[in-house]
This record gives structure tokens, C-alpha cells and sequence, in this order.
């Protein structure tokens, strides 16, 4: 099946796809169509992003649909809001010239007095996001009862997010001879057990592989102090003009700290993460998709849903603990067969995560270190020709006679002093300025990757519940310990919201150094000047019903 008009799909699904520009369905739409509009087996389709996921179970779905029932048949469940509007949309576009089938996204950030009256129009299909889903469904504003099709989306990021009780629950009302798929970019452990309880027999689709998303990205690192992030990533910024990037973060606080830093030294950046209201959300994704900003500084979850072909750059201001994260980070750029560019910013104690991440994803990134003054200028020069020289449509009147004599300069120096003018500024800021100093991982990690005797000794200790020595010593940071761990369900974002919420009453903002979570127990660093407010906040607090206790760690 090369072209959709071989397919089974409808004469009006056709009609409508063909104005839209689609001709050759991609491969996860070349596996999923037909089996979908032949089989009733569930279904676990396994593509990245940016695959044609929605048009994959949507298509085969619209044609089947009974418009002459006012009964909801299809059920769509997605992790965010701007997923769930997404979807909905396409679908909307999918079945433009099916005038009975009806279609209603319901999401949490919109009223839900005005999402119960669109219901009452009795459409065919929902497209929701959990929370809202089980809201509605609460005030009986919602009976899956007769729907043929379930569709859970992004089911890593939904299970990720905290969303499986939710799931559990959704999937409780419906009926057990509905059809279940089930899309993902990863087949994790919590995917999986949903999996095995909720489906059956399921046929499986898998499409490219985690090494996929190299084939025309560059994959690029520096190793970077965690003091040096901030001025490294301009002097990355400022080396490769013309770009359009995504900067990603691990918290919400961080990324925030990122974009404001970027906006304050004058880039046409903004940050995108959950503490945003929906309005402002909103706002942030117009502007980047319109491109009146062209860095969008953003966590994980808060990027899904935001679908750019366009992106140069991806980077990676903190590395993810998971390598298919990182992957799927990096598979946002280098889309629709252009080139990307994806930079990651080391710390020198993360040598050991790097090499994990290369071994699993297979992916060859190279080490490069930060651009000096004088290369940044000469990229800035090569920015400003690259525009000049792009094909451009006169949009204004010129009048010659404005131009004033130039008779007395020569080509050459009439370029030289329009470059001048044009990159004064940035000139002077790094005429001045040292260079970065060239950061190595450190001794601990290169021992790690030797595989030496102290190594092996130090996994051996951690895994019997000794302390271990800090990689680096940092008179400023004090280590604790933590009387929770793995088994607690805690996870590192658990432990940055505890110490924020803990220090928050001083009006300044803690630096947090590593966290380490164990199994029965962790660690972490905060500054000094904290431990006495950490420590007498901290106690008689509760995380999902322990009690949570620290001490200074040895």
C-alpha cells in the first residue's frame, strides 16, 4: 500500500485527506489502516511522535462509525490538553465531508459546564484527558457502555504522568467487546502490565526503533560545570544563527530559571511547564509556532502535544535519566527529511549516564567544546549571508534614489561596515570575555568506565545500605540522607518539590546539587545556608502516608 487511494478507506475520508495533502500514508499508517478495518484483535503500535499516530486509528475508525446512532463508539484518551485539542482537530479535518459524525474534545483547564452541553449533542466520539474524563463521568455526563473502540495514546506518557488509577477506573466502564489500542513511543514495564490486564491477545505493530531518530540528526555534547550551564548554552545559542530550538529541562523551576535568563539577556524565548495557567500555555505555543519566538524552553510532558516540523535544534539542558526520553527528545528535530542538530550539556560528574545513554540508544554523539568569541562571530557572519542570500519577495516600494554615494567605498568594505553595524553588540559582549574553560568528566567516571576494583566495591556498598562518598566536594552543599526510596514510590521530581516546599518561606530559591534515589532510602545536596530551614520544615511532614525524615549524611 503505497498511496491512500489504494486502501478501503471511504470515497468522503479521501476526499477530505487529498485537500489536506496526503497521498502516501507512513508506515505505522500502512500497518495499522488495514488491520483495523479487518481485524478485531486488540492492538499495542509501538512509533515515535510525529508518526501519523492519529491518522493511523482515526481513518479506519471514521469509516466505520454508525452515524445514524447517537451512542458515543470511540473513545480517545491522551496524557495532555494539547494533545486531546490536537487530535480532536485532526479528526474534525478527517471527516469533513461526514456531516452526522460528531466529535467533542474534553480537557481540564476549559469549563466543564460548557463541555457537558456540547455532550448533549450526542457525539460519536470523545477525545479526552484523563482527570476530565473521570469528571464527567462522575456527574453522568458520560456512558461508555456502547463504545466499539477504545484508544489509548502516548500510554508511556499517560503512566508516566500518574495516570493510571484514572486508566484503571476509565477502562472499568466499557464494555468488554470493545476493541482496545493501545499507541506508545516505549513499551515500559507499567505499559506493559496494562497491557496484560486490559487487553487481549493483542496483535502488535512496532515501527523504526529507538535508533531511528539518527539517521539526518547530528548528535552533539559538552561538558559543562553546572555554574558554566547558563553562559555555555548562550555561546551555543549565539554559534548557530538562524535557528529555531527547543531547550529541554528536568523541573518546572529549572526551566523557568532558563527561560528567564534567555529573556534577559535579550532572546526572543519563552518557557513552557505545568505552573502555567492554561491561558498562558496557550499563548506560549502560538507564539512558538508562529515563530514569534524561536526558543521555547520546556519540560517533557509540557512539550507533548506541540507538533513542529520546522525545529533546527533540540538541546538538552539536563540529560533524562531515561535514554528512550532522550531519544524521543532528539527525534523532535531533523522531521519532514530535514537535517537537525541535537546538543546535550554534560556535567563532568554525568560521564557514566552519557555512555548508558550511547550503549542503549546505539546513537554516535560526539564531544565538542563550547564555541570561543571569535568563532561565534564568524558563525553571525555566516548567519547574516545565509539570510541575505535566501530567496526573498519584494514586499515594499524601493526608491534608488535613497540610496545615498557609495562611490568611495569598495565592495568589501561596504559589507565590512555593514557587518559592524549589524553585530556590534554581540562583538562587544564577547570581545572582552574569556574563554569557557574546557571541562572533563570526572576521575570517579572514568573509573566507572575503566570498570575498576573501586567501582565494582562502591555498587557493592550501595546495594547493602552504606553511604557513599560524594563525587565532588562542594564546601557550599550539604548532603542528607532520606528515609525514602524506590519502594516509597518516590521519584526525583517528589524530592525538588519537597525541598522547594520546604525552603520556600525564606523567598530565595535553594540550589539542589545530585539526588540519588535507592531502593529503601536516598540522598541529596542542598546549599548550606538552607539546612537549618530544610531540617525544621521537613519534619512531621508525610509523603503518600510515611513520614519523611532527614539527617546530615556522613
Amino acid at each position: 500500500m503505497n498511496l491512500f487511494t489504494e486502501t478501503d478507506l471511504s470515497p468522503e475520508i479521501l476526499k477530505a485527506i487529498g485537500e489536506i495533502g496526503y497521498e502516501s500514508p507512513t508506515e505505522i499508517q500502512k500497518q495499522t489502516i488495514p488491520f483495523i478495518s479487518t481485524d478485531i484483535r486488540d492492538l499495542i503500535a509501538l512509533a515515535q511522535t510525529g508518526t501519523g499516530k492519529t491518522a493511523a486509528f482515526s481513518l479506519p475508525i471514521l469509516g466505520m462509525i454508525d452515524d445514524s446512532s447517537r451512542k458515543i463508539q470511540l473513545l480517545v484518551l491522551c496524557p495532555t490538553r494539547e494533545l486531546c485539542l490536537q487530535i480532536a482537530k485532526d479528526i474534525k479535518i478527517y471527516s469533513k465531508y461526514l456531516p452526522n459524525i460528531k466529535s467533542v474534545a474534553v480537557y481540564g483547564g476549559s469549563s466543564i459546564n460548557d463541555q457537558i452541553k456540547q455532550l448533549r449533542e450526542k457525539p460519536q466520539i470523545i477525545v479526552g484527558t484523563p482527570g476530565r474524563v473521570i469528571d464527567l463521568i462522575n456527574r453522568k455526563a458520560l456512558d461508555f457502555s456502547n463504545i466499539h473502540w477504545l484508544v489509548l495514546d502516548e500510554a508511556d506518557e499517560m503512566l508516566s504522568m500518574g495516570f493510571k488509577d484514572d486508566l484503571e477506573t476509565i477502562i472499568s466502564e466499557t464494555p468488554e467487546t470493545k476493541q482496545t489500542l493501545l499507541f506508545s513511543a516505549t513499551m515500559s514495564k507499567e505499559v506493559e502490565r496494562i497491557s496484560k490486564n486490559y487487553l487481549t491477545k493483542p496483535h502488535r505493530i512496532s515501527v523504526g526503533s529507538i535508533n531511528e531518530v539518527k539517521k539526518n540528526i547530528k548528535h552533539e555534547y559538552y561538558v559543562v560545570s553546572y555554574r558554566q550551564k547558563k553562559e555555555a548554552l548562550k555561546r551555543l545559542i549565539d554559534s548557530n544563527p538562524n535557528h529555531y530550538t527547543i531547550i529541554f529541562c528536568r523541573t518546572r523551576m529549572e526551566t523557568q530559571e532558563v527561560a528567564d535568563f534567555l529573556m534577559q539577556n535579550g532572546y526572543a524565548a519563552d518557557a513552557l511547564h505545568g505552573d502555567l495557567s492554561q491561558a498562558q500555555r496557550d499563548t506560549v505555543m502560538k507564539k512558538f509556532r508562529l515563530k514569534n519566538i524561536n526558543i521555547l524552553v520546556a519540560t517533557d510532558v509540557a512539550a507533548r502535544g506541540l507538533d513542529v516540523d520546522s525545529l533546527t535544534h533540540v538541546i538538552h539542558f539536563s540529560l533524562p535519566d531515561d535514554p528512550e526520553v532522550f531519544v524521543h527528545r532528539s527525534g523532535r528535530t531533523g522531521r519532514a527529511g530535514r537535517d537537525g542538530v541535537s546538543i546535550a550539556l554534560i556535567k563532568p560528574e554525568e560521564g557514566r549516564k552519557l555512555k548508558m545513554i550511547k550503549s542503549q540508544s546505539k546513537i554516535e554523539i560526539v564531544e565538542k567544546f563550547i564555541p570561543k568569541g571569535e568563532d561565534i562571530i564568524k558563525a553571525q557572519v555566516a548567519g547574516v549571508f545565509e539570510q541575505l542570500l535566501s530567496q526573498h519577495e519584494d514586499v515594499f516600494e524601493f526608491d534608488n534614489a535613497l540610496i545615498p554615494d557609495l562611490s568611495a567605498f569598495t565592495k568589501e568594505e561596504l559589507v565590512k561596515q555593514l557587518l559592524q553595524f549589524q553585530l556590534k553588540d554581540m562583538a562587544l559582549y564577547y570581545k572582552d570575555r574569556n574563554d569557557l574553560a574546557e571541562v572533563k568528566f570526572s576521575k570517579e567516571d572514568r573509573d566507572r568506565d575503566r570498570g575498576g576494583r573501586r567501582d565494582r566495591d562502591r555498587g557493592r556498598d550501595r546495594d547493602r545500605g552504606r553511604d557513599r562518598k560524594p563525587r565532588r566536594k562542594n564546601e557550599n552543599m550539604v548532603r542528607f540522607f532520606f528515609n525514602l526510596g524506590k519502594r516509597d514510590q518516590l521519584k526525583k521530581v517528589d524530592v525538588l518539590d519537597i525541598i522547594n516546599q520546604s525552603t520556600k518561606k525564606s523567598g530565595k530559591k535553594a540550589d539542589i546539587g545530585d539526588i540519588e534515589i535507592l531502593e529503601k532510602f536516598s540522598f541529596f545536596e542542598i546549599e548550606k545556608n538552607f539546612k537549618d530551614e530544610l531540617m525544621r520544615n521537613i519534619s512531621n511532614k508525610k509523603f503518600k502516608g510515611r513520614e519523611m525524615r532527614i539527617e546530615v549524611a556522613n
